[in-house]
């Protein structure tokens, strides 16, 4: 089921000149300004924050591999039903070498052979950590932490965090989807039952 548009609408890119270095950024990175953050640049210091934690998160220099920490958010983004950031984390995660079979496995990561035992305890994280309420317990940590460093757990659950900023975001303003995530979603996650729903229009 389609939407039948954006709560707020997204503003076009012009529309605000203090933020055009964040805006180049993305056109760098993605080839397009998300929607998400077109609609938030009502509250310029807002996008300026939201770029910088981006940032911080998404680091060439982390400590845990970039197509995890996009699988990670992935599985965050799939646990809280944002369809919006699924397309976006998705197309991420195969941008930064995550197989699409690796993708489509996510579904049974617990049993699947494509996960490692520590890629395990970080989605098991990320899903658990996106449940309402928060299902994340002593023994899943514990997991976690056998497979993981301090600095890395930080970069992990700093990941999940972002997932859950965004599907409140997204689910709250029916953000439109843009085409190039759309097209990954729609080849890659629509088998398993994805559509864009309200982000649809």
């Amino acid at each position: 089921m389609s939407g039948s548009g954006p709560r707020l609408a997204p503003l076009p890119p012009g529309h605000s000149p203090e933020l055009a270095d964040q805006f180049a950024a993305f056109l760098s990175t993605l080839g397009f300004v998300p929607n998400s953050v077109l609609t938030m640049q009502r509250k310029p210091g807002l996008v300026k924050a939201f770029v910088q934690m981006q940032a911080a998160i998404w680091s060439p220099d982390g400590k845990v591999d970039r197509g995890l920490k996009r699988l990670i958010a992935f599985a965050a983004s799939r646990a809280a039903q944002d369809a919006y950031s699924m397309a976006h984390t998705a197309s991420g995660a195969l941008h930064f070498g995550i197989a699409a079979e690796k993708l489509a496995a996510l579904v049974d990561h617990r049993g699947s052979p494509q996960f490692t035992a520590a890629e395990r305890a970080a989605l098991a994280l990320a899903v658990a950590a996106s449940a309402v309420p928060n299902g994340v317990t002593d023994d899943l940590f514990a997991d976690l932490r056998a497979h993981w460093s301090d600095e890395q757990i930080v970069e992990i659950v700093a990941t999940i965090a972002m997932a859950g900023f965004l599907a409140r975001w997204n689910g709250t303003m029916a953000t439109p989807i843009e085409d190039e995530p759309r097209a990954v979603a729609e080849t890659y996650l629509a088998p398993q039952g994805w559509s864009a729903g309200i982000h649809g229009a």
